[in-house]
């Protein structure tokens, strides 16, 4: 599979096309543990934890010493950066537990999304300052794929063309820069489900936002087959009134993506995007049986889809940490028989049907 020589050399290429499918091999999918310190903030407030680095780092050692039955459905974590340099107990660090479990180590590498001026408060995202320099360090410390989330939102007049614009160069600088430094980027243009949208709406700007990101991603060289695209799935509205099954958001959301993204993308990895986990493994299991020609893997990059129960079931308590760990496994593979079009629903857990949406949600 060769790339544009001025832009990767064939080593480089064949590395990043050998990880992006690592990462979507049959049956697996990636956990999403990159929340900001913020937004963990939040999750512990919900068991009345206090946010500190101490209890940071034992929650991620909560979730990276799961029983080794967890790789066969995980492939890959997505890292805030001071979890990429945390460590165990024991002293044994995260990455070095990770990959030792046949997990692939990621990170998160935005800084966050801001307003653009003149807009109905839409938004891009910041950090390609340094970026190429952090990219370099990450990839030394361990780190082999990266993220980062732009968020459209849906409205009257809304996603404007300059926020589709915006967004597609801002993803493909990310991923350009990205893969001149080794990493795997995730390309992740989220439509936001603040709202009434009908599912004909979103899966109309989901074409769209899909079209403009991937013709920027061409533009700037990106080699596909060392990519992957984490995006919404097609629903509607949370606000909307009318109500869809999972087999019509999944065909909504199969023809979307059959549209837009080409066939040399590996894999797409769907965020959660605040449905509740029953939902998000129900969907994912009814996407992939959408009878129509499929050429990506399509997989899970959950974080509140997957985490929901297991916080909930820990309580910030060590005598807890087992049953949470129990709650990891079950969701992970619920998720990984949706990959494969084979989960029946019925695992749920301590959240399994509650609404994780979060207005306008940020990271």
């Amino acid at each position: 599979m060769s790339s544009n020589p001025l832009y990767l050399t064939s080593t480089q290429a064949q590395e990043l096309a050998d990880i992006a499918n690592r990462m979507v091999a049959k049956g697996k999918g990636l956990l999403a543990a990159d929340e900001s310190t913020g937004t963990i903030g939040k999750r512990f407030s919900a068991i009345s934890l206090e946010n500190n680095e101490e209890n940071r780092r034992q929650y991620r050692q909560l979730l990276f010493t799961t029983d080794s039955e967890i790789s066969n459905y995980i492939s890959g974590v997505i890292l805030f950066e001071e979890t990429l340099y945390q460590k165990t107990d024991d002293g044994t660090p995260f990455v070095t537990l990770l990959k030792n479990k046949g997990i692939i180590p990621g990170i998160k590498v935005d800084k966050g999304t801001v307003n653009l001026a003149g807009t109905n408060k839409e938004t891009t995202t910041q950090g390609l300052d340094g970026l190429a320099e952090r990219c370099k360090k990450y990839k030394a410390d361990g780190a082999d794929f990266a993220k980062w989330r732009c968020t459209l939102k849906i409205g009257e007049h809304e996603p404007s063309n300059l926020a589709l614009i915006e967004n597609a160069n801002v993803l493909a600088r990310y991923a350009s820069i990205c893969q001149q430094n080794g990493l795997v980027p995730i390309v992740e243009p989220e439509i936001l489900p603040d709202g009434d949208h009908d599912l004909e709406r979103c899966q109309y700007v989901t074409e769209k936002v899909l079209a403009a990101v991937y013709k920027a991603l061409s533009d700037h060289h990106v080699y596909l087959e060392g990519t992957l695209l984490k995006p919404n799935m097609v629903t509607a509205g949370q606000s909307c009134t009318k109500k869809y099954t999972h087999e019509q958001n999944a065909l909504a959301t199969v023809t979307a993506l059959r549209r837009s993204v080409p066939a040399a993308v590996p894999g797409i990895v769907f965020l959660s995007g605040g449905q509740s986990e029953e939902d998000a493994s129900l969907n994912l299991n009814a996407i992939n049986q959408v009878k129509l020609l499929r050429p990506w893997a399509l997989s899970f990059s959950y974080g509140r889809a997957l985490q929901q129960s297991v916080i909930k079931a820990w309580q910030g308590k060590s005598e807890n940490v087992k049953a949470s760990q129990s709650e990891l496994l079950k969701r992970a593979k619920a998720n990984s028989l949706g990959t494969l079009g084979q989960y029946r629903g019925g695992e749920k857990g301590a959240a399994g049907s509650e609404s994780l949406f979060v207005a306008n949600h940020t990271y």
